[in-house]
C-alpha cells in the first residue's frame, strides 16, 4: 500500500520488477540477448563482409591498374582513355568506401556509392553478354578469372542484395520519429 502511495506521488516512477523473467533471456554467460541485439549483430556482419569484399577488390585493382584498364576495355563501352582513368581512380573509391562501411564513417554515402558501382557493373556485364562478348570482370584478380557468367552474376547479385539491405536499414535508422 505504501508503495502505491509513493508511486502516486512520483509521476515518473516505475514499478519494481523481479529478475525472474530475465533468466529466460540470458545466455550461459549471463549476457542478455534480444532480437534487436541479434539483428544489429547480423547487420554488422553484413557491413564487415561487404566492406571487406570491396577493400579486397579495390586493393587487387590498385596493385595492377594496367590489367584493370584492359579489363574495362574488354567491355567495349568506354573509350580507352576513360577506361584508363577509371582504372586508376575507381579502385581507390572502392577501397575507401569499403573502409567507410567497416568503420561506419560516411556510412550512407559509402553504401550508396558501392550500390551504384555494383548496379553499373551488373548492367555492363549483362550488356556485354548480350553483345556476345566473353569477358572476365577482373573484380577479384586471378581468383575470379575462370568463373562462368552465372557464377559472376550470382556473386554480383548477392553483393547487390547485401548493399540494398544496408541502404534500407540505414534509411530506416535515419528516419525521424513521427
Amino acid at each position: 500500500m505504501a508503495q502505491k502511495q509513493k508511486m502516486k506521488e512520483t509521476p515518473n516512477a516505475e514499478r519494481p520488477t523481479s529478475n525472474a523473467g530475465l533468466a529466460e533471456h540470458t545466455s550461459a554467460f549471463g549476457v542478455g540477448r534480444s532480437v534487436f541485439g541479434v539483428r544489429r549483430l547480423l547487420f554488422r556482419i553484413v557491413d564487415l563482409l561487404s566492406g571487406g569484399v570491396f577493400i579486397y577488390a579495390g586493393a587487387i585493382k590498385i596493385l595492377d591498374p594496367v590489367q584493370f584498364a584492359y579489363d574495362i576495355d574488354n567491355y567495349k563501352i568506354l573509350p580507352w582513355t576513360v577506361g584508363v582513368a577509371l582504372a586508376f581512380y575507381l579502385p581507390w573509391v572502392e577501397l575507401l568506401a569499403g573502409v567507410a562501411l567497416i568503420f561506419r564513417r560516411f556510412y550512407s554515402g559509402a553504401v550508396s556509392i558501392l550500390l551504384a558501382l555494383i548496379a553499373i557493373f551488373i548492367a555492363a556485364t549483362i550488356a556485354a553478354k548480350a553483345r556476345g562478348l566473353d569477358i572476365t570482370c577482373g573484380c577479384f584478380g586471378h581468383a575470379s578469372q575462370h568463373w562462368s557468367f552465372p557464377a559472376h552474376m550470382a556473386v554480383d547479385l548477392a553483393i547487390f542484395a547485401a548493399l540494398l539491405l544496408l541502404v534500407f536499414r540505414s534509411a530506416y535508422e535515419n528516419r525521424s520519429p513521427a
